[in-house]
């Protein structure tokens, strides 16, 4: 039984491990929300799945704080202990999010035992909590063991998408019309977008096009209006230029061909994304997000800008023209991007997914 989601960082390593569970011919169900990101995704893999009732602790007075706490979530540990005693699995894999928690407490009531995994370089608090009646917590880097009972401590790594690996240079030349003699930059912020990012990338996008082409996974969030007001600055660029940039809310099965292109990626430093960028050698200028919870963006980045994967701006560093610098520095030295980017793909663990795997089958055991 995996749980977990809320974000792509928690749903991609329970993808990964399901992806190898169904090569193995192992049975396994999806705990998550009702309408997660988890639940797509699951529902794409055809996994069976299971929503349950879900609440968030925020870390600031809000009036949902006391409906979660008092109806949600004890709603979904009694629909998520009714699935543990329904369905009996022999361990349950709790990815992270607080969809998890619910799924760790009906397990544990009904003895069942439970392995959670950790993407990033700080656990959050869902997962601290979690790990407090865990049999083994399965960790990405060996340096977030220390968050966690030393005894219960495995490190496997963070498990990449398999779909990401099919990708080819030529998928993304074909799909977007990329010219293959210039380098490719990929711009995200996550699925909803970041607009720190997108209004310092917009600002200079006519200077990065004459010497580069731009694919912008912008999000579309109408508060911001990132997506329009993006669409009118490359509609205001001269034809040649505009034909170079491809500004687009969210990626999907097209994520794995921008991969392989990427020369360059200008990004958050969520898990995920650093995961991946990690496994598939792409290097990274990581704009980390601010404020996330033990600022653990930050500690993602210097993860991998500390062994030389990548490098970092501090968003309270961040302006159109320093953004401009720094990418034409990196754009201006391929050696560069080319260590960056051998030096990022050996902090992945290839195997990660069958560690996890491995790890499960002997915790059900």
């Amino acid at each position: 039984m995996i749980a977990g989601g809320g974000t792509g960082g928690h749903t991609s390593p329970g993808l990964a491990v399901a992806a190898l569970l169904h090569q193995r011919g192992l049975p396994h169900v999806w705990i998550g929300s009702r309408d997660g990101v988890e639940a797509r995704r699951a529902g794409e893999q055809s996994i069976p799945y299971y929503a349950i009732p879900t609440g968030k602790l925020r870390r600031y007075w809000a009036w949902r704080n006391v409906s979660d706490l008092a109806i949600n979530v004890p709603a979904g540990v009694l629909r998520a202990h009714a699935l543990v005693r329904r369905l009996r699995p022999r361990v349950v894999l709790a990815t992270g999010g607080f969809v998890a928690l619910p799924v760790v407490a009906g397990a544990a009531a009904a003895r069942v035992p439970i392995v959670v995994h950790e993407q990033t370089a700080v656990p959050g608090l869902a997962n601290r909590l979690a790990a407090r009646l865990a049999r083994r917590v399965a960790v990405s880097f060996a340096e977030s063991g220390r968050h966690f009972p030393a005894g219960r401590v495995v490190v496997t790594g963070n498990p990449l998408r398999p779909d990401l690996r099919a990708g080819t240079r030529a998928d993304a030349v074909a799909r977007f019309g990329l010219d293959p003699a210039l380098p490719l930059i990929y711009v995200t912020g996550g699925a909803q977008g970041a607009h720190a990012i997108n209004r310092a990338v917009g600002a200079i996008a006519g200077d990065l096009l004459t010497q580069a082409q731009l694919i912008h996974q912008c999000g579309d969030n109408r508060e911001t209006g990132d997506l329009a007001w993006l669409q009118a600055q490359r509609a205001a660029l001269p034809p040649a230029l505009a034909r170079r940039y491809t500004v687009m809310p969210w990626v999907g099965a097209e994520l794995a061909g921008i991969y392989a292109a990427a020369s360059l990626m200008i990004s958050r430093a969520g898990a995920g994304t650093v995961n991946e960028a990690c496994h598939l050698g792409v290097p990274a200028l990581y704009i980390p997000l601010p404020g996330a919870s033990g600022d653990e963006q930050t500690a993602n980045a210097r993860l991998v800008t500390g062994a030389g994967g990548g490098a970092i701006l501090p968003q309270t560093e961040l302006s159109p023209a320093i953004l401009l610098a720094k990418v034409q520095r990196l754009l201006g030295d391929p050696g560069r991007l080319k260590d960056m980017g051998e030096r990022a793909r050996a902090l992945a663990i290839p195997d990660a997914a069958q560690r996890l795997v491995d790890l499960l089958l002997e915790i059900g055991a």
